[in-house]
């Protein structure tokens, strides 16, 4: 939700369904959301806006977010004010290592809940909330409490819902099974790009890129309370980390098929 004089938050990230979930997310808090899904676009919206908070994922095409973290440590003129969040699905005891010496607000592990995403900007900002409160004619809305969920209902919201899905509804949607099906409904939509974009992977033999789709599918797929699909995306990962060619087709074969089956 953008408002008039509304700080602004920026999310790095290259998945257009992991977007979409931060978007529903923060969608009632008066902010104004900038997303990109690269390092030199985040820099150039850095330049150019006065962004509050930063939220990146670390595995981007091209450069990592740990880049854009320190790019942005060493140019103040990037930095100033603006805090850092990592949101990565990749929090290794090495990574998290590397995140140990960087000036980070606070680092989110994917598949995040709702409600979690959400306290993170509400808390970097009420800083940036307490000195704006003291001039009252520039100020942005103040932030509305959070909304009670809408309840899981006997028969679930406009199709029947697996055990597994019913827990992730409480777990990532904080029990709001209308924001569960809308988030669901566009990745179903997302995933037929997927299968494009990991059959151009394979077929060309990038498993970069192949390693990046599984890497964001193993989060998207076990958001939407689909576990065993999440560890088979999360497998490819591996197979394509470690350039195992043989391993990688035959994984993102299985993973096609898992995603076809949605499409």
């Amino acid at each position: 939700m953008s408002h008039a004089a509304a700080p602004c938050v920026l999310l790095v990230e290259d998945d257009s369904s992991i977007t979409r979930f931060v978007e529903m997310a923060l969608d009632q808090l008066p902010i104004e959301l900038l997303t990109c899904t690269t390092v030199p676009a985040a820099v150039a919206l850095l330049q150019q806006r006065d962004v509050k908070l930063v939220i990146t994922d670390l595995m981007l095409p091209g450069e990592s977010g740990i880049s854009l973290v320190k790019r942005m440590a060493a140019d103040p003129l990037l930095g100033r004010d603006t805090r850092v969040a990592v949101f990565s699905a990749g929090l290794t005891l090495a990574v998290k290592d590397q995140l140990e010496d960087l000036n980070l607000w606070r680092v989110l592990s994917k598949p995040i809940a709702v409600q979690e995403l959400e306290n993170c900007v509400r808390d970097a900002l009420a800083t940036q909330a307490a000195t704006d409160a003291l001039a009252p004619a520039s100020a942005p809305a103040p932030f509305p409490p959070a909304q009670a969920p809408t309840p899981i209902d006997a028969e679930g919201a406009s199709a029947p819902c697996t055990p597994a899905e019913k827990l992730a509804i409480t777990t990532h949607f904080g029990g709001d099974a209308q924001l569960f099906t809308t988030y669901r409904a566009a990745c179903l939509k997302q995933f037929a790009a997927d299968v494009h974009t990991g059959d151009a992977a394979a077929q060309t033999r990038d498993w970069p890129a192949l390693r990046r789709l599984a890497h964001s599918l193993a989060t998207v797929l076990l958001t939407l309370g689909r576990p065993e699909d999440s560890l088979t995306a999360r497998a490819l990962e591996d197979a394509a980390a470690a350039n195992a060619a043989p391993a990688c087709l035959t994984g993102w074969g299985q993973l096609r098929t898992r995603l076809g089956t949605s499409i």
